[in-house]
């Protein structure tokens, strides 16, 4: 499993780095959207909406969506704020769902409809806020810093549990997160930020203020994390996919990122964006 991991890591990183840095931001824009509708397709079946007409509403109202910001995209400047805040006020609403959890908790009917919005809700947040990024003038680079801010968070999280873990963080959701990881976490990606911020082109970003959001970031991915492995306890699947060998899904790869988005996007623009 590890061995299969680390290929398709290493397989799929170029790939993301020349997306990244090197499609036009239209095309980034639509290829995000692309992998994001499969990583909806996978959110209905997490949702238990498999075999139900909603499914097919989910996956067409998300791609109304995207069809429709994507359109009005020169427009987005004036309400860029207030799009932004929206999108982390959504998800500190969806976090509300982590701590009404219980194990013996079912697919139900009221589970199906909590799980179609926030389905659309962190999909397109999460779009939203990586394209705001992207049509930055270091865009790219801003990018590449969440990116690198995230993975270090589930790295630190992952040595650090290993090392010192004890006290679980979220024993019914994910019994795997300790709290000694979750602190891992936090203290290896302020670290890892400052070196990007010293090494890339990017504008004057104060260093207090990059680790306090970065801070912020990395603490956000792991909700991020924990909502997909509670929809997954729910729903009774081991992953959200199977399309990455090792890794699972598009969502398994993709959730920390999807909810990191918005609030580093958001901590950028009320600090002041680089460039």
């Amino acid at each position: 499993m590890l061995k299969q991991r680390v290929i398709t890591a290493l397989l799929l990183l170029p790939l993301a780095l020349a997306a990244v840095f090197m499609l036009p931001t239209q095309a980034f824009m639509l290829l995000l959207a692309i992998i994001l509708m499969g990583g909806c397709l996978e959110y209905s079946r997490l949702a238990g909406l498999s075999g139900h007409s909603s499914a097919y509403l989910l996956i067409f109202l998300q791609a109304a969506i995207f069809s429709t910001l994507f359109v009005l995209r020169d427009v987005w400047g004036p309400h860029e704020l207030t799009l932004l805040a929206a999108s982390c006020v959504a998800w500190l609403f969806m976090f509300v769902r982590l701590q009404s959890y219980r194990p013996q908790s079912v697919p139900d009917s009221n589970y199906r409809l909590l799980s179609f919005i926030t389905a659309l809700a962190s999909i397109t947040t999460g779009w939203f806020a990586v394209c705001w990024l992207r049509l930055q003038a270091e865009g790219s680079w801003l990018i590449l810093m969440l990116l690198l801010i995230v993975w270090a968070a589930d790295t630190g999280a992952y040595f650090a549990g290993r090392a010192f873990g004890k006290k679980k963080l979220a024993p019914n959701i994910s019994p795997g997160k300790t709290v000694a990881g979750l602190f891992g976490g936090l203290a290896l990606a302020p670290v890892v930020a400052l070196l990007a911020l010293y090494l890339m082109p990017i504008g004057s970003i104060e260093p207090s203020r990059l680790v306090l959001l970065t801070i912020v970031t990395a603490l956000i991915s792991v909700g991020g994390d924990l909502m997909i492995s509670m929809h997954k306890r729910i729903s009774g699947h081991k992953d959200s996919g199977h399309l990455l060998p090792g890794h699972g899904g598009i969502l398994d790869r993709l959730d920390s990122l999807l909810a990191a988005a918005p609030f580093f996007a958001l901590g950028l623009h009320v600090t002041g964006t680089p460039g």
